[in-house]
């Protein structure tokens, strides 16, 4: 059984825990701008996705995870996002195998293993001292505006104005904060808008229009692109 929970030691933040399932399940992860750190007998990263991941699992096994935000992954993990656009890598990869080993340990005998991986992304979010880029403090501001604006599905020459920034220099900064450009994050935030409002039995037509699409059409066209299937199939 898959399920979610907030945690008050990182706001926006989302705990998640899948138990161990009886036989081996395909899962299409669609993106959503996050980045995940994951417990699964070790523990592994799932950076931003750009388009829907198919996951495999076998039986038997259970995960812990938190996801992380958008734009706050390059903080805690110490690397720009888009040297993690769509991959799975092990923590090792990322901070050597004597940290991730510790980390491991701390997550693998606590009796609640979301709390520890919420606990360690704060105190690397709150120490976050920008060497990687986009990482350090001085991110948040540009973060909030560009999230705002892509929820809202402002124009990127908008969002870049607001910022007070130029176009180039705001594509090379949310490449590092989010793991692509403004917008395509814009893009990735309305398709959930949208699905979201299908979910809760608004037709394809109006949810299409209330999240900004031209039309149902264009939606479709959307959902097959960064989902890889028809709506149809993915509801």
């Amino acid at each position: 059984m898959y399920r979610e929970r907030e945690t008050p030691l990182l706001p926006g933040a989302v705990l998640w825990d899948r138990g161990p399932a009886a036989a081996a399940a395909e899962q299409r992860v669609l993106p959503d701008g996050c980045t995940d750190l994951i417990w699964c007998d070790g523990l592994l990263v799932a950076g931003p996705d750009s388009r829907a991941h198919l996951s495999t699992t076998p039986p038997g096994t259970a995960f812990d995870a938190i996801r992380l935000p958008p734009g706050t992954g390059a903080a805690v993990l110490g690397v720009p996002a888009a040297e993690l656009r769509d991959q799975r890598v092990p923590l090792a990869a990322l901070w050597g195998d004597a940290a991730a080993r510790a980390l491991s340990e701390r997550v693998a005998g606590a009796q609640d293993r979301g709390a520890v991986l919420a606990d360690v992304a704060r105190q690397r979010l709150a120490a976050a001292s920008g060497a990687a880029p986009g990482a350090g403090p001085e991110a948040e501001p540009l973060r909030r505006v560009v999230l705002a604006h892509a929820r809202n599905g402002k124009a990127v020459a908008e969002t870049a104005r607001a910022a007070g920034i130029g176009e180039r220099q705001l594509h090379r900064r949310c490449l590092a904060l989010f793991g692509y450009g403004a917008k395509q994050l814009a893009g990735i935030l309305r398709l959930h808008r949208a699905l979201d409002l299908v979910a809760a039995g608004v037709p394809a037509a109006e949810a299409a229009v209330r999240s900004g699409y031209a039309d149902q059409p264009h939606f479709a066209r959307e959902v097959r692109r960064l989902a890889g299937v028809p709506l149809s199939r993915l509801r």
